[in-house]
């Protein structure tokens, strides 16, 4: 579902992401825990483009949602999975790129030869185009099906609730008025907020508040729920129902990838768990193989601090 290859992510000379190659699955829960200011939130939002990778690549659904390299950038895009795919159309117009060259270096060669220079306004540069239009993927497109929780809500506290659930479905003329409306109730029914459906953001508890947030992203039906610490700005008393609401999506086996601090729901929850720390994932395993075995020395040092006995 998602494909992160050396993916750095640097703000001047401070490095935040440093060469992140990872995989999540469909159907997966992946959460990610790790000490603060370690890029866990950072490598989340390169995930859907709110933040622009400094190098690397990111793919949703089999498809790149940029295109980073600064030779290949719009002409030519990186090519990861389809360089084969490519090849034909190379090797139609410079017969000489042995079989050999093909499957080792097909990416390096393109780069060295500068071939999109050389083959300018020829077929080759229209086969490139085609590809381009092919393998990226527009980004307002891929974030309709990738769901975004954030740590503080983000809602619109100038519409109420009903208006924050069917804004988006209507805006991007997914759905008709009434079509998003019937949805928006049919969500806030699951979550027992349908008698807050012409109430203010103002006016609900934290708790009711990443409810709401939950389901406006839903309200989108996408195919992955990214959660960046959803917890955290909550009193305590009030986790407990955002996480009842997370642990429900993972049963009906929804795609996550959560950021939190809550040990104990990541757990019970996660199919596996990632330790970020300075910028790297440090280790990945199931939850039982990671809280009971941690192999990682950093991440022995980070449970025994966050982890009482």
């Amino acid at each position: 579902m998602i494909e992160i290859f050396n993916l750095t992510k640097s703000y001047g000379d401070h490095v935040v992401l440093n060469g992140i190659t990872e995989t999540i699955a469909d159907g997966e829960k992946v959460a990610i825990v790790g000490p603060s200011g370690g890029g866990k939130s950072t490598l989340l939002r390169c995930l859907n483009c709110m933040e622009t990778p400094t190098s690397g690549e990111v793919l949703f659904d089999g498809k790149l949602l940029s295109s980073l390299d600064p030779y290949l950038h719009d002409d030519l895009i990186c090519l990861s999975k389809t360089y084969e795919k490519l090849l034909k159309h190379i090797s139609a117009e410079k017969p000489s790129v042995s079989d050999e060259d093909k499957k080792a270096s097909a990416l390096a060669k393109i780069k060295e030869e500068k071939l999109l220079k050389k083959y300018e306004g020829t077929a080759f540069k229209k086969a490139m185009k085609q590809l381009e239009k092919e393998i990226s993927l527009d980004l307002n497109l891929a974030r309709r099906d990738i769901g975004m929780v954030f740590q503080h809500f983000n809602l619109f506290n100038n519409l109420t609730v009903m208006q924050n659930l069917t804004l988006a479905p209507t805006q991007l003329k997914l759905k008709t008025k009434e079509e998003a409306e019937k949805k928006a109730e049919e969500l806030l029914r699951r979550i027992g907020l349908y008698d807050k459906k012409d109430a203010y953001p103002s006016t609900l508890s934290g708790g009711q508040k990443q409810r709401i947030a939950i389901i406006r992203a839903l309200a989108m039906d996408p195919k992955v729920m990214l959660f960046d610490e959803p917890t955290s700005a909550l009193d305590p008393e009030m986790v407990g129902e955002v996480l009842d609401l997370i642990k429900k999506l993972a049963d009906e086996g929804m795609t996550m990838v959560i950021v939190t601090h809550e040990m104990g729901f990541a757990r019970e929850v996660a199919t596996r768990m990632l330790f970020v720390a300075d910028g790297n994932i440090r280790e990945s395993a199931p939850p039982d193989e990671f809280f009971d075995n941690p192999k990682n020395e950093r991440l022995k040092d980070f449970l025994s601090k966050v982890i009482k006995n």
